[in-house]
């Protein structure tokens, strides 16, 4: 079993590359699956999900990997098998090889997904948009059953939440189905900007991505692609926090300011500088004065993710007074307040709400990390605190980080990966 371990006190300082998006990576590898041909898609992060979501490619028969930050996928072997419980129960993300099975062969079966233990994530909206198109849809013995042996037709779906995954499925059967489709309250993240813009360069017809009325003309065929996946903005928002947190100065490259504009908004009213210095280059500049406490709410994109929740809580940690941080997303995304406790920390949970009394020195600790974005609000603890941490199961981090240890390393930290 692997652990990090980090010495604190050192300012963040240099330039970092921002990886690609885990999350719109992992959509547009299950799109490759509509097309016929091989498909090449760039600047995929070499993470564990990444990992698996290829090790379900070819389950299901076709030759998929990742090597050097490209995925290539061929899927004339592609076969109609169920999607096995053992590898979607650990990536969420693995629901999305359901609609390229009943696309391409008018049945699909794929075992109830997995992922991070951040609360209930029901599946009750993408199985709502695949009955809207016509497809019968059954819940039995752990698995997804779905039937449409006549193809899928267009129709208009209403989305009683602005689901990220539930609007990734309903595009993906969209495109192929016959007549107009238009998902209202869709999901308006930057990653389902980057699978419709791939999907369109597939062959798609799609309008509206990025706001919340998408419209989706089905068209008879998808062709292959080579395209390139957008940078992580979760992964540069953390690193943009450890910045702050340790008072450093870092430039990022390959990444679009545009995509943290509720980060950068905060960051400002903690006294923290954003600058953009050209498309894709980000400075954070760390205040000179104390960090003042501020309030977040996570919600929907445009709003702060609840993706940054942990790392904020880790940054007001070090402001001097009280403030809040309330989580509207998922129900059970507090789990980390007890680890950042035993490391000094003084935060107190009401309900949706953490309410952090800020200020307190931070002291190293072993703590252990229950979740993906836990894991590296525990690093970025450790970043400050006095003397030694030990962040543990970190194989947590390695789901959806591509080498964030590294990376840190490489702007001044001490920290590595060990084994024990």
């Amino acid at each position: 079993m692997e652990k990090i371990v980090i010495q604190g006190g050192i300012p963040l300082q240099g330039q970092v590359h921002i990886s690609g998006s885990k999350n719109a990576a992992l959509s547009i590898m299950a799109a490759c699956l509509l097309a016929e041909g091989t498909s090449t898609i760039k600047n995929v992060p070499e993470v564990k999900d990444s990992k698996t979501m290829c090790e379900m490619l070819e389950i299901l028969g076709t030759k998929a990997q990742v090597k050097d930050n490209v995925f290539t996928l061929d899927p004339s072997g592609f076969t109609g098998r169920p999607a096995p419980y053992e590898l979607v129960k650990t990536m969420r993300a693995s629901i999305y090889v359901l609609v390229p099975l009943l696309v391409r062969f008018g049945q699909a079966q794929v075992a109830l997904p997995g992922g991070c233990a951040i609360g209930l994530r029901p599946i009750d909206q993408h199985l709502k948009g695949l009955e809207a198109l016509g497809a019968k849809v059954y819940l039995e013995h752990g698995y997804i059953r779905a039937e449409a042996p006549n193809g899928l037709t267009g129709n208009e779906i209403y989305l009683d939440v602005a689901s990220v995954g539930a609007t990734v499925n309903i595009l993906l059967a969209a495109v192929l189905a016959q007549g107009k489709t238009i998902i209202a309250h869709a999901a308006c993240e930057p990653e389902i900007v980057n699978l419709a813009d791939c999907l369109t360069a597939m062959g798609a017809k799609i309008k509206g991505a990025g706001s919340s009325t998408i419209k989706i003309e089905g068209v008879q065929q998808m062709k292959a692609v080579k395209f390139s996946v957008i940078p992580d903005r979760i992964e540069a928002g953390t690193l943009a926090l450890a910045s702050a947190m340790t008072r450093g100065e870092i430039k990022m490259t390959g990444f679009p300011l545009a995509h943290l504009t509720a980060l950068e908004r905060k960051l400002h009213e903690v006294g923290v500088a954003v600058i953009s210095e050209g498309e894709e280059q980000v400075r954070i500049q760390s205040p000179t004065e104390q960090i003042k406490p501020v309030d977040v709410v996570t919600l929907p994109y445009p709003g702060f993710p609840t993706d940054l929740q942990a790392q904020w809580m880790a940054l007001m940690c070090l402001a001097q007074g009280r403030s809040v941080v309330t989580e509207t997303v998922w129900e059970n995304r507090f789990m980390h307040v007890a680890e950042l406790n035993r490391m000094g920390a003084d935060i107190r949970i009401e309900g949706p709400n953490a309410l952090v009394r800020g200020g307190n020195p931070m002291s190293g600790a072993q703590v252990m990390a229950s979740d993906l974005r836990a894991s590296a609000a525990l690093i970025l603890a450790g970043l400050v605190a006095e003397g030694e941490t030990t962040v543990t199961r970190i194989y947590h981090l390695d789901r959806g980080y591509e080498h964030l240890e590294k990376k840190l390393a490489q702007l001044g930290a001490r920290i590595k990966r060990v084994k024990g």
